[in-house]
């Protein structure tokens, strides 16, 4: 049996294909990285109108206290995240991590209050993990990872218009609510959120109907798919961290710049301060600041730099600061951007470093995140 026998398959694999999309393994999924336009075309469609990728990979949760109480179980995920859960209003979402004991990141994920019960979205490279991490740390709690569902991300300017055309309730939605839809009377869950920086959708499907409306989305000329390789830009350009690149348990939720994802409620002084795994270092960071940062790069010219580039104070190399994470060529900013760690005193926009890249010392200027201005409906 070979590598590509073992790999798992959405449930829209089959429309892949017939879209002529060149598929790739990717957390042990075989997945699309792009269809026949190409990732500049795909990059570029989703910023000036709309398009559809399949996250079904992702891992999609419910948590759910014996109890009954939303609260109940809010408070058993505090435990374990340093995100005010408790008060997150029924239909609401928000961003947060696990952390583990020493401070480290152990997943991203996206966390929505359903009423009686939390929606939890995972990581797919981390969702085994994950699940079996809430199993045995959430007491008095229920959790249940949802096999049989698919997971659409509509992305960009048009993507509301292209939604409303199955579901004309969604010009009510702001950035970050979730609620329930039916689209071709089929019942789904509908978040506004993503990962392109730009307005959009994330549309849990049950499996079975996951293509029919796929397919209903992509009628509009408007909506085209778009792979794995445009996602990686877009997120990029965005400033939004990839697990296991920009973020992992070697760094600090302070370390990577995702303090505004920690509430005032779980901070020193708050209702309910600490309490998570890791809690020492990461308030004592939050005080009194971190060595190191996750900055935004800009190199000059139009060669990307790529991950794991050592980067240096001078451009002899003589003073290692730390690394590249993420790099690529950004086709909306036209030019590469990237994403890594410099010690705190050279984090400031406009400072200037040093990449190796083949040899050479390339010159590249600290920036401020994300590279583009965000377009999420407030």
């Amino acid at each position: 049996m070979d590598d590509q026998t073992l790999l798992k398959k959405t449930p829209l694999h089959a429309l892949h294909l017939s879209l002529g999309a060149r598929m790739v393994p990717f957390a042990g999924y075989d997945m699309p990285v792009q269809y026949p336009a190409g990732v500049l075309k795909e990059h570029l469609q989703t910023r000036a109108a709309a398009g559809l990728f399949d996250v079904s990979h992702m891992g999609q949760v419910i948590v759910k206290a014996k109890s009954g109480s939303c609260a109940d179980a809010a408070l058993a995920l505090e435990k374990l995240v340093p995100v005010d859960i408790l008060g997150l209003k029924p239909g609401r979402q928000r961003y947060g991590f696990f952390t583990d004991d020493n401070g480290g990141i152990l997943d991203d994920l996206m966390i929505a209050s359903r009423g009686d019960h939390l929606f939890v979205v995972v990581n797919a490279a981390c969702r085994d993990a994950d699940v079996a991490h809430m199993k045995a740390h959430l007491a008095g709690c229920d959790v249940t990872l949802l096999e049989d569902r698919a997971l659409l991300a509509l992305q960009g300017p048009r993507a509301e218009a292209v939604l409303a055309e199955l579901w004309p309730d969604v010009v009510d939605m702001k950035f970050m609510d979730v609620r329930d839809a039916l689209l071709r009377d089929v019942p789904c869950i509908v978040s506004r959120s993503g990962y392109s920086g730009e307005d959009g959708f994330e549309i849990s499907i049950p499996a079975a109907q996951a293509e029919q409306i796929a397919r209903a989305l992509l009628e509009d000329p408007h909506c085209m798919p778009i792979g794995l390789g445009a996602r990686d830009s877009l997120r990029l350009e965005a400033g939004l961290c990839l697990y296991g690149n920009d973020i992992d348990t070697t760094t600090s939720p302070i370390e990577a710049s995702l303090e505004w994802a920690i509430q005032k409620a779980r901070r020193a002084g708050g209702e309910r301060a600490g309490g998570f795994p890791g809690a020492a270092r990461i308030l004592d960071e939050l005080t009194n600041g971190t060595s190191r940062r996750r900055v935004g790069l800009k190199p000059e010219g139009k060669a990307p730099v790529r991950a794991h580039a050592k980067l240096f104070a001078d451009a002899e190399g003589r003073a290692e600061l730390g690394e590249v994470t993420s790099g690529t060529f950004g086709p909306t900013v036209e030019g590469p951007v990237a994403m890594g760690y410099v010690p705190t005193p050279y984090a400031a926009p406009g400072t200037q470093v040093f990449a190796e890249v083949r040899g050479k010392f390339l010159p590249v200027t600290v920036s401020a995140l994300p590279f583009i201005t965000p377009t999420y409906k407030r």
